[in-house]
């Protein structure tokens, strides 16, 4: 075998290797809050704890497994605010705030949960309401961790708080039970690197014995 052939053969290896580390890339599940803007969706800047709405605006909730702000995925279904708060007038000394509550689809869901289908809710609170108080007043059982990080809408999901998954992991069914293998089996990063280091093994195995019947 060549020296360029070895080289080729390190570089596969190698891009293997890099690919299935991808593959297994870690993002978050969590519950990710948003302003709309005109025709879209703004990924808020504050907490909803922080943020006070004013009457008339419309304000997300979508629960995903994403690495960061720019890939979150936004909240699905309707969010016009005179569809969402149609049917609540409006009265002196409140404002409607309009949510809508998107609880993600099953392959984000944690072990075992199943996510409640997306709804929309016109909340009815104080002028001085924050937008944790309008979701609050509509969509309760909520559930901060200690850092005041927003856990569950209506109880979902049960349990955990914005902790990490693996791509690997978010793309099994809900219900698929965690193997060993799945867990802590060697990767095809790790074949891949095996199967090449043998192959250079042989190849050099073979130059030597072609030096040695060279000298004969």
């Amino acid at each position: 075998m060549t020296p360029r052939r070895l080289v080729l053969l390190f570089l596969a290896a190698v891009l293997l290797t890099g690919t299935a580390g991808q593959a297994q890339a870690a993002g978050y599940r969590y519950w990710s809050f948003w302003d709309r803007d005109g025709g879209k969706w703004v990924y808020a800047t504050q907490g909803p704890s922080l943020v006070r709405p004013s009457d008339g605006d419309v304000q997300g909730f979508r629960f995903a497994v994403s690495e960061n702000s720019g890939d979150a995925a936004q909240p699905r279904g309707t969010a016009d605010f005179a569809s969402i708060c149609a049917k609540t007038p409006a009265e002196d000394g409140s404002k409607r705030v309009a949510l809508v509550l998107d609880f993600g689809t099953a392959p984000d869901a944690p072990s075992g949960e199943t996510p409640p289908a997306p709804r929309t809710a016109c909340a009815q609170v104080s002028p001085d309401a924050t937008a944790a108080d309008a979701l609050a007043a509509v969509a309760g059982p909520l559930r901060y961790d200690t850092n005041a990080l927003l856990c569950a809408i209506a109880g979902y999901p049960k349990s955990g708080c914005g902790e990490q998954v693996s791509q690997k992991q978010n793309a099994k069914p809900t219900a698929a039970p965690e193997t060993a293998e799945d867990d802590e089996g060697p990767s095809v990063g790790l074949y891949a690197g095996i199967a090449v280091i043998a192959a250079l093994a042989a190849a050099g195995a073979w130059q030597a014995r072609r030096r040695r019947n060279a000298t004969r």
